[in-house]
């Protein structure tokens, strides 16, 4: 990865910083039941991101890797052995990260400095699983009762 990025995003602390070097593939606003526990939110926006184009620049041993199906946090020495897909957060201040998959990397946009404005790529083309919605929200996105293109839309 030799060009500059075009993305930066952080952790509340800043002990954990990474660079994203392509826009994300598509970005929705999740209703679902695990991101409102997770988050303590009605919704969850987030920026789906090709693994390959992240790169953490600070902070790497600050990582914490929560696994739902190991029912275990990955840290230390120990992350290099995580089950995926993981929760990544900072075990510093402890902000939610990230959603790390096998391929892809699920960012939370609001964990980016996007210096003036929301690029383009990074707004929610609709928002999933709008069947366990806690509030409604009143916009133009398309909603699926599940995943975007894999089940009703609403």
């Amino acid at each position: 990865m030799n060009a500059a990025p075009p993305y930066h995003a952080r952790c509340h602390c800043g002990g954990v910083r990474y660079a994203v070097h392509a826009d994300p593939v598509d970005a929705k606003i999740c209703h679902c039941t695990t991101c409102q526990t997770i988050h303590g939110a009605p919704m969850q926006w987030a920026a789906i991101i090709e693994k390959s184009a992240v790169e953490i620049i600070a902070g790497e041993a600050h990582l914490r890797f929560y696994s739902a199906s190991a029912r275990r946090i990955f840290e230390g020495n120990e992350a290099d052995q995580r089950t995926l897909p993981a929760k990544v957060s900072c075990a510093l201040c402890g902000t939610l990260i990230a959603d790390e998959g096998r391929r892809m990397w699920m960012a939370f946009p609001s964990l980016f400095d996007f210096k003036q404005s929301i690029p383009d790529a990074f707004k929610p083309t609709c928002h999933i699983f709008y069947g366990s919605r806690v509030v409604d929200v009143a916009d133009e996105l398309p909603k699926w009762m599940g995943h975007k293109n894999r089940s009703a839309q609403l």
